[in-house]
């Protein structure tokens, strides 16, 4: 393997346990946009059918989520930096790290206005004070992206105190709509006001972990083992994520409506949704500004030396597009992100599993722009907006993802295989 130039290699003493890593992907999963999605679903499907497109979903991001992963952890490098074999240096640089950043800080927006709205909402329920949601979205903001500066460590012990505290008012949330609401009628004669085939399930459910799958690597390379990635990805996704959404589509079922503190309001848990509701977003949030943080410092050429610096860059972008209001523009950003962001997987796959055979020794860091690599991503990316929006066919992430294998495949066998 060559020299990488990105300042981002970790030692072998800064290796984690594979359950400090799930518990990671755990406190990423136990957010609000995941009940947010099982409110969706849960007007489309039946419970079988919510549970059927979350094992399907989860089960296609774990997939690539494991392959990127594996190659992080050989390595000892994040998704940016290995994305300089495919594209280049320049090409990872200058354009992966900047859809990764713009991703990143998107979702951290997202979750900032989703919490500040929902604190805004309850703490007027609760007490009648009425605060901006823009002033909630900012301090929200803040205090999640202090968290994030802090680093790994930050977020292995941020998740180790939510993630329990979480899971028990999700559980009362749940008894509590059942007992007051006489849930179990309501589930067993549910017929959804607005069915949809099974491939808008999955879809709806990659798109919500489809920057997650991308950006493992960044957490993944500090496993100490391929096992440990596959185990910290699966056990530490889909379980989480079923639960999410399966509550998040129960709840809405039994109440009428998705708007989640609106929901545990009306089961009776205002207080202890207040808490569910920040904890739930404070721990999903500090990975989007960790990621974000790493993109933004490959992006200007810094090494993770300066990575607090980024990190407040990303997140201070994130929280002020909180402010302005980006949570209106959510479904338009999911879509976007769900064409652009799996196919970068896919090429980087390619290149290392099929094409270097997953031995990291056969790694090549081309300096510059790649060709084979960009046009392969843009490929998969266009495929995958196309079906996804213009004319809809299976999967779009999928479709994407697998285009872009396809394309770097046939074109590096065209091209670069002549040049060596």
């Amino acid at each position: 393997m060559g020299d990488t130039n990105s300042g981002f290699e970790i030692s072998a003493s800064q290796r984690q346990s594979w359950g400090s890593l799930a518990m990671i992907w755990i406190g990423s999963m136990i957010c609000v946009p995941c009940l947010m999605i099982g409110g969706y679903l849960g007007m489309s499907f039946t419970l079988g059918g919510v549970v059927l497109s979350v094992l399907i979903g989860y089960g296609i991001v774990c997939t690539y989520m494991c392959f990127m992963g594996m190659e992080s952890c050989d390595t000892g490098l994040p998704t940016v930096s290995m994305a300089g074999a495919v594209l280049g240096e320049k090409g990872a640089q200058y354009v992966i790290s900047l859809m990764l950043a713009i991703a990143c800080i998107g979702w951290f927006g997202i979750q900032s206005a989703v919490c500040g709205a929902s604190f805004s909402a309850m703490v007027a329920s609760m007490t009648g004070l009425q605060i901006p949601v823009w002033l909630s979205s900012l301090v929200w903001g803040v205090l999640m992206l202090l968290t994030a500066m802090y680093g790994y460590k930050a977020l292995k012990y941020l998740n180790y105190i939510a993630v329990p505290a979480l899971v028990l008012v999700m559980a009362y949330g749940v008894i509590a709509a059942f007992t007051k609401n006489d849930g179990s009628a309501i589930i067993a004669s549910y017929t959804p006001a607005a069915p949809q085939g099974l491939v808008f399930g999955i879809s709806l459910t990659v798109a919500t972990f489809a920057l997650g799958g991308v950006i493992s690597g960044d957490y993944s390379r500090f496993a100490k083992n391929r096992k440990d990635v596959i185990k910290s990805s699966v056990f530490g996704v889909i379980p989480a994520g079923l639960v999410m959404i399966v509550v998040g589509a129960v709840l809405s079922i039994v109440t009428g409506q998705y708007d989640i503190s609106a929901v545990l309001a009306l089961v009776g848990v205002p207080a202890f949704g207040l808490i569910a509701l920040v904890l739930a977003t404070w721990t999903t949030n500090v990975t989007n500004a960790y990621s974000g943080g790493i993109a933004v410092a490959s992006l200007f050429g810094a090494s993770e030396k300066k990575f607090k610096l980024a990190t407040a860059v990303a997140g201070g972008l994130g929280t002020i597009l909180a402010a302005v209001g980006v949570l209106t523009k959510f479904q338009a950003f999911l879509s976007i992100l769900t064409a652009f962001i799996p196919p970068i997987a896919g090429v980087i796959i390619a290149s290392y599993w099929i094409i270097g055979k997953g031995k990291k020794e056969n790694i090549v860091f081309r300096k510059g722009f790649s060709a084979t690599g960009m046009i392969s991503f843009l490929l998969g990316a266009a495929v995958a907006y196309i079906t996804g929006n213009v004319w809809v066919f299976f999967v779009s992430p999928i479709n994407g993802i697998v285009v872009s294998m396809v394309s770097y495949i046939v074109l590096y066998n065209l091209i670069e295989k002549k040049k060596a």
